[in-house]
């Protein structure tokens, strides 16, 4: 494969990846004041709560969705933003193999042709198929073409390989996202600036103070 080709594939995987990593940090509805921090995921308290989330969010059943249909899990899950990043990442990766594979179709082709009326034994029959080599492929030798066969073969493998690849990572992104529902986010950690003395520090001045409500 190609440097391009490489470089490509595995920057479709990494930018799903990113933002599948990016995707689980949850967000609140709750106004949180601007010198305070989110707090730490932490086990919802309720019982029912839990229960209620946990009827509602199957992680078992956004995993099998999402094997089934790219991007059904996320929608188990409500996080229909995702679904574009999903069918964006696999439709590139598709749309890459369908290059590699024409690619390499047409100079497999040129390829046998040229290869065929080059032999001492050629006849008419074999020197026909000259004509329908595409224009852009005619100036190359059969070693080029050998060479440009052989790695348009290998990006085919490459191609799937990463479609496969960013399918198992919305799947795994969808079960995550399940299992994460379990968890409440609560502004409950605060951060604020305090002057005056510090006990922990035992100087006077700025200090800044994390406080557990």
């Amino acid at each position: 494969m190609n440097k391009n080709g490489r470089h490509t594939v595995f920057f479709l995987f990494f930018l799903l990846l990113s933002c599948c990593c990016f995707s689980q940090q949850d967000t609140t509805k709750k106004a949180i004041p601007a010198d305070s921090l989110v707090k730490k995921s932490a086990p919802i308290a309720d019982n029912v709560k839990a229960d209620s989330v946990r009827k509602a969010f199957v992680p078992k059943k956004a995993t099998l969705r999402s094997l089934m249909v790219p991007g059904w899990g996320q929608i188990y899950n409500k996080k229909y933003w995702k679904v574009p990043i999903v069918y964006g990442a696999l439709g590139t990766a598709a749309g890459i193999f369908v290059y590699n594979l024409k690619n390499y179709r047409e100079i497999r082709f040129a390829y046998a042709a040229k290869y065929k009326a080059a032999l001492p034994s050629a006849t008419h029959a074999d020197t026909v198929a000259l004509a329908s080599i595409k224009p852009y492929l005619v100036p190359f030798d059969l070693n080029s073409l050998r060479t440009y066969r052989d790695e348009f073969r290998s990006n085919i493998d490459y191609s799937v390989l990463a479609f496969l690849l960013l399918w198992g990572l919305q799947v795994a992104d969808a079960t995550v996202d399940a299992h994460l529902k379990l968890f409440d986010v609560s502004p409950n950690l605060s951060l604020k600036f305090k002057f005056g003395p510090s006990q922990m520090a035992g100087t006077t001045g700025a200090s800044l103070v994390l406080a557990f409500k």
